[in-house]
């Protein structure tokens, strides 16, 4: 094990960047690949019980350089820093132990001096209610990065209904994880164009609070505190729960529906079987001008079947950069309102970051823009929920179309 340590060797800590992106792994197969990249071409690959043993003995460090380039021809360098947290270690029980790593992991973007930081997947989770947790800060901004990631979750919910020829107006939405900061955000965003609301949490005074701030807008709610008290079936719902692993089944949910999976690690459990539902993995973005990686972990720190494919809380911060806008855009908790999304929206728009073609686990969906030629089998996919154990989502860098890798993005 000391050898496979040894192995990943350190890099001079590069200095003065524009962004640092801290994010995590969603699996062991993509925690593999990181150290593979890391321990450099010729090494014997490291066994998967051995993976297992020394992940958790990594500390966070950045693992590469990254590239933005904008439409206005601009350009951002930044660094990507995992924060090494073991995959199976989500949950509660390693609560301290992981803001422990995502402290770190802050530690080395200040260190860099990095302009504004975005902090991605759990890390925002474990951050967003207290940014007091993190390390002096000097002059480097945080950001959670949770506004573009609502932004890109609506507009995905649009263009798949648009696509399905559903009403917005005439339909039932579900936001499970409703008073999470992107589920509260996405609750303002869309309860006024839907006919009802349903608002799914666990803290029962948190929803009350939340569906009474909607209400006043005019919108029609209703809550509950777990998927088998849902009052109404839903034709619309959006996964936005903090789960450590794959583990939601709904219940209630119309024939047809669709069902976007904005999760990370992913929401929906991989034995969800829902025929007829359109399920699509929720706020992407795509970076029309070029994103690159040094050394090169393109296909592993953006698992997607599209290139220069990101998660819109990594976006949020390289859009800022680009702009030029070094400030603290998303924090807190419950505070995303549309007018904030809009004004995210348009920074991103602005550098060429848009919506990402929409696809699942069986790989791009029919329909979406910039969707590239594909066999027929390919085409249209519903009904099945992300597979933790399917090899596919995990394809290598430069895989064809009919091998799509899929959900494990950092």
């Amino acid at each position: 094990m000391g050898h496979a340590i040894a192995g990943i060797a350190g890099q001079a800590q590069e200095t003065g960047v524009d962004f640092a992106l801290i994010g995590h792994q969603e699996s062991w197969r993509a925690a593999a690949d990181v150290v593979r990249v890391l321990r450099g071409p010729g090494r014997a690959p490291v066994p998967d019980e051995d993976i297992r043993e020394i992940f958790p003995w990594i500390p966070p460090r950045a693992v590469c350089r990254v590239e933005v380039s904008s439409t206005t021809g601009a350009k951002a360098r930044g660094l990507y820093i995992d924060s090494f947290i073991p995959p199976d270690r989500l949950d509660g029980a390693y609560l301290y132990d992981n803001i422990g790593c995502v402290r770190a992991a802050a530690a080395c973007a200040i260190n860099a001096s990095a302009g504004i930081v975005s902090l991605g997947g759990f890390s925002s989770i474990l951050i967003e209610g207290n940014f007091d947790l993190l390390p002096e800060r000097r002059t480097t901004v945080f950001t959670t990065g949770n506004t573009l990631t609502v932004g890109f979750i609506v507009q995905g919910i649009r263009k798949m209904c648009a696509q399905e020829g559903r009403d917005l107006c005439r339909s039932t939405l579900l936001i499970v994880g409703a008073t999470g900061d992107v589920g509260s955000g996405c609750a303002r965003c869309l309860a006024p164009f839907v006919r009802r609301t349903i608002l799914c949490a666990r803290n029962c005074g948190r929803l009350c609070a939340l569906a009474a701030e909607l209400e006043a807008d005019g919108a029609n709610t209703e809550i509950a505190t777990s998927l088998e008290q849902l009052p109404l079936r839903a034709d619309i719902v959006i996964c936005a729960a903090s789960l450590p692993s794959p583990s939601l089944l709904l219940g209630r949910i119309s024939p047809e529906g669709v069902i976007c999976d904005a999760g990370y690690p992913k929401n929906l459990h991989p034995n969800s079987d829902m025929p007829g539902a359109r399920i699509f993995f929720g706020g992407l973005g795509q970076i029309t001008s070029g994103l690159s990686f040094t050394p090169d972990f393109s296909g592993i720190l953006n698992r997607h079947p599209f290139p220069d494919v990101a998660h819109g809380c990594l976006l949020e911060g390289m859009a800022l950069a680009l702009e030029q806008r070094f400030e603290p855009f998303s924090q807190g908790r419950g505070s995303i309102t549309p007018e904030h999304v809009k004004a995210m929206e348009a920074i991103a728009a602005r550098h060429g970051i848009h919506l990402a073609p929409l696809y699942n686990a069986e790989g791009p969906l029919e329909g979406a823009v910039g969707t590239p030629p594909q066999p027929e089998s390919v085409g249209c996919k519903r009904s099945r929920a992300p597979n933790e154990n399917d090899d596919r989502k995990f394809g290598a860098p430069g895989s064809v179309p009919g091998d799509w890798p899929a959900i494990a993005e950092a």
